[in-house]
């Protein structure tokens, strides 16, 4: 409703998520799954914005996407990954592993690259239209108590605007404003940056659909196929100076990449590298939260949590930052349709997911500072690190990383008491 003349314009909605990520896209598409109305996303930007070309999904990710209804909608365009391939550029050995399909698994669920945007899309079609709200920046959160002794959100928007909510969920990111006002504390440096960009061949690429990784020295390069056209890849490097002014500059970046960085790299990858159009390339720092901190840390306050990586951060070495936001958000909106108040549908949420996001942001962090040979470590200690690596990591501790991606989280039903209704509208 409106006020009058030089009042703020005021609103209600049952849940109000911050940020049109992959995690707030997904939120509410889960909570529409379980019959949960009302439900505004707030994005800061005038348009769905994808910062990163692509993403590798694993199994979890597409099991959460089925469960969301719309995993149909990108298997069929882009090809599963069964191989892995690590070249170690040091000594030239190649390691191979395979990402086989479980005993009774679906078709489906197996490693695939996909383009970011497109999931975004596949995900926004599904909301009935309005659900985003474009150029809507949070400024500030309050709570209130009713009189029913339960606590409603405030938010005031930068236009002026407040909005009440029942349930408010932080999806916005790294720097979540939400995050900051639950009390979670800061990301922090890994020590590591990463270059990403997507190539593109207008003739085809002519790649295996496999996964290629090469390893040298505090260097971490990979790349993957998408389709017969388009290629991923990365580059994750110890943080150096150079970065901080080539960051907002493409070209320098790919100099940075070809000339310096890569230049160890295999020709195949450097020709990849040349065939990235400049407006996909980014190059930032790796931040994470500590496991501990998810673990322990405020991530839930009455009825306002996080979810993505605005709960739980963490370097892309195990290619979890999608796929857990989407276990999240099928988690969430399952706590919440099943909850007696919001808040303790919250706080069940937590309590489900902080030991299995506090093990990914460990693993992923793990996984990244050993196959890079530690983070600006030297001499005896860095020899030490690689023959970890070479002779035990990759051996024994990968396998059961992996076996991490074949996590369930479960399917999102509606709770009796709405299928009831479902059932006699019909």
């Amino acid at each position: 409703m409106a006020g009058g003349s030089g009042e703020a314009l005021a609103e209600d909605a049952e849940v109000v998520i911050v940020g049109a990520g992959i995690a707030g896209l997904a939120t509410a598409l889960a909570l529409r799954r379980v019959g949960v109305g009302g439900v505004l996303v707030l994005e800061r930007h005038a348009e769905l914005r994808a910062t990163g070309a692509a993403l590798t999904v694993y199994p979890n990710g597409w099991i959460a996407l089925r469960a969301l209804g719309v995993a149909h909608k990108l298997t069929s365009r882009y090809q599963g990954c069964g191989t892995f391939r690590v070249t170690n550029l040091e000594n030239g050995e190649t390691k191979v592993f395979h990402f086989a399909g479980r005993e009774g698994s679906s078709p489906e669920i197996k490693v695939r690259p996909a383009d970011r945007k497109a999931m975004l899309q596949a995900l926004a079609e599904e909301l009935p239209p309005g659900t985003i709200r474009f150029s809507s920046k949070l400024v500030s959160i309050n709570t209130e108590t009713t009189e029913s002794s339960s606590e409603t959100a405030i938010l005031q928007l930068d236009d002026g605007t407040v909005v009440r909510a029942k349930v408010l969920i932080g999806c916005d990111g790294v720097h979540s404003v939400v995050a900051r006002w639950l009390g979670l504390s800061e990301p922090v440096t890994s020590g590591r940056s990463a270059v990403r960009g997507l190539a593109v061949y207008s003739d085809g690429h002519g790649l295996k659909k496999e996964v290629r990784q090469f390893l040298s020295v505090g260097l971490r390069a990979a790349m993957v196929p998408i389709n017969d056209k388009e290629v991923h890849w990365f580059l994750v490097n110890s943080t150096i100076a150079a970065e901080k002014e080539a960051r907002t500059d493409p070209a320098k970046i790919m100099r940075e990449v070809t000339d310096n960085l890569g230049r160890h790299m295999p020709p195949e990858y450097l020709d990849v590298v040349r065939h990235t159009g400049h407006d996909t390339l980014s190059w930032m720092p790796l931040l994470y939260r500590s496991p501990w901190d998810v673990l322990t840390g405020p991530a839930a306050r009455g009825p306002v949590t996080v979810a993505g990586d605005a709960f739980h951060p963490m370097t892309p070495d195990l290619a979890q930052g999608g796929g857990s936001a989407l276990e999240d958000a099928v988690v969430l909106a399952r706590a919440v349709s099943r909850a007696a108040t919001p808040a303790e549908g919250v706080a069940a949420y937590v309590s489900e997911r902080r030991r299995r996001v506090a093990l990914l942001v460990a693993g992923a962090y793990l996984s990244g500072w050993v196959q890079q040979g530690g983070t600006n470590v030297q001499g005896l200690r860095g020899c030490m690190v690689k023959l970890f690596r070479d002779l035990i990591f990759y051996r024994f501790i990968f396998r059961r990383l992996a076996g991490m991606m074949w996590y369930d989280c479960g399917d999102l039903v509606l709770p009796p008491s709405k299928q009831k209704r479902k059932n006699h509208s019909e």
